[in-house]
């Protein structure tokens, strides 16, 4: 049996004296890619968050990688998050932001030019990030997180503003990555991106 990338366990999140999470429990083994489903409210985002190290649970057992998630240079460069739009750097194109992901990590999953092709972006390479519309900017943040090197990806929303073609290529990215030994847990809701992505289906219910 292949060793879970990911174990949650009876997971509780409590914020404001309020639960968010109630019980949850999920395995994810490599190479699995996991649909986190549900209405707004119901968590999934904070989910995302306790597996990326980011909101400790009030109880319950978490293990990422053979040990707890934890905000810090060994854990990220194995997991990439995807959440809220990053901050651009002022004065950098959007070919210059994919180059200094590149030289950050030295290796990387895709080239520069092929990240370009990939996500639409070549004919949008000389713009800053901030005249990009919605759908653009979010390819590009897509596109610095598949060019790096990672063996887990945590996507929230990530078919944010992409038009339907686009959510197709998505899923077959995805697909991809996953086949090449990656894991990818990702909250939306789209259920049939989430099934174009072939992904496992984890709808969470309200904590109230």
């Amino acid at each position: 049996m292949t060793e879970p990338i990911i174990v949650v366990r009876d997971v509780r999140v409590e914020l404001g004296g309020t639960a968010v999470l109630r019980d949850v429990d999920l395995t994810v083994a490599r190479g699995d890619i996991v649909a986190v489903l549900g209405v707004n409210g119901v968590g999934k985002s904070t989910l995302l968050r306790c597996i990326a190290g980011l909101q400790p649970p009030a109880s319950g057992e978490l293990g990422v990688l053979d040990r707890p998630p934890s905000d810090g240079s060994g854990f990220w460069r194995d997991v990439v998050l995807v959440g809220d739009e990053p901050a651009w750097y002022p004065g950098l194109t959007v070919q210059e932001h994919l180059e200094l992901m590149h030289a950050v990590h030295r290796s990387s999953r895709l080239d520069v030019e092929a990240a370009l092709g990939l996500f639409d972006l070549d004919k949008r390479r000389d713009m800053a990030p901030a005249t990009l519309s919605t759908g653009q900017r979010q390819r590009l943040s897509l596109a610095m997180a598949l060019l790096r090197p990672s063996l887990l990806l945590l996507l929230d929303e990530p078919e944010r503003g992409l038009d339907s073609a686009f959510r197709s290529r998505l899923a077959a990215i995805l697909t991809e990555y996953a086949a090449a030994g990656g894991t990818v847990v990702m909250a939306t809701h789209d259920l049939e991106f989430a099934r174009d992505a072939r992904a496992r289906e984890l709808t969470l219910e309200a904590a109230a």
